[in-house]
């Protein structure tokens, strides 16, 4: 494991063709596994070439991510496509065929881990295998740990830098496992034991989104801190905090806070 510390037409290719999220790629280019750069390219530059869809349901993060990594003269990394849910996740790569997703864990539809089981025999491909790599504002233990068991390669916070996570989406293309370094602790934890995980009914009781906007509340971050966080309004935070407090029977924050700690939720 290595530690690493965010409706157009399709890009040309065979059925990938008006595929909505896809990015169109310059006039004249065909798009191909990693090392297929453009006619007159060296071989450092085309053996550096990664294409990547991202799927998050958050467009401005989306648009961040691309202008972070997308400059592929600069980076390397090609940005084949965008999705924000699950249906449009997998049309997408299954049009555009990426070496490397980068997934949200927390989406419409499913979540991160219904693309995956539905991009099973695309991670299974033994010629172009498609990788998958968590990127979430989730640092929690069973999203982790539910992602790498449906196939992802590695997870990574939305905290990770750009020149990391360029890294990271090499490492992964490449076959590697790449974790953020707290979270590969979890990973390893769980695959080490062979008791199954304790069900706890309250918490199942709260969406994803629910849980969390409760793991930022025990950590004291503000309402508006975590509309922040998770590119949400604080009307919304707002909602979801009363949603959780009626759900586990609590009062106010205070409690909510005693409640997460004593189930290491924080």
């Amino acid at each position: 494991m290595t530690d690493a510390t965010g409706g157009t037409n399709a890009t040309s290719g065979p059925g990938a063709q008006g595929v909505p999220g896809a990015v169109p790629g310059p006039a004249g280019a065909v798009p191909g596994p990693a090392g297929a750069g453009s006619p007159g390219a060296g071989d450092a530059e085309a053996a550096r070439r990664v294409r990547v869809v991202l799927v998050d349901d958050h467009r401005m993060f989306r648009t961040g991510v691309q202008a972070e990594i997308g400059e592929t003269a600069r980076t390397g990394v090609e940005v084949v496509g965008e999705a924000a849910d699950v249906d449009q996740a997998v049309t997408v790569i299954t049009a555009t065929r990426p070496e490397v997703v980068l997934l949200d864990v927390h989406l419409p539809g499913g979540g991160g881990v219904e693309v995956l089981r539905r991009s099973a025999s695309l991670m299974a491909d033994p010629e172009r295998p498609v990788r998958f790599l968590a990127l979430s504002v989730s640092d929690a233990a069973e999203d982790v740990i539910g992602v790498i068991r449906g196939g992802a390669r590695g997870y990574v916070t939305k905290t990770i830098t750009g020149t990391d996570l360029v890294d990271a989406i090499f490492r992964v293309s490449e076959g590697d496992a790449v974790f953020s370094p707290r979270l590969a602790g979890f990973v390893l934890d769980a695959f080490a034991s062979t008791d199954a995980p304790p069900v706890d009914e309250d918490l199942d009781r709260l969406t994803q989104r629910e849980r969390e906007v409760l793991r930022l509340i025990a950590r004291g971050y503000a309402y508006k801190e975590i509309a922040k966080q998770l590119f949400i309004s604080v009307k919304t935070v707002e909602s979801h905090v009363s949603a959780v407090l009626r759900k586990l029977q609590l009062s106010n924050r205070h409690e909510l806070t005693r409640w997460a700690a004593a189930r290491r939720l924080v």
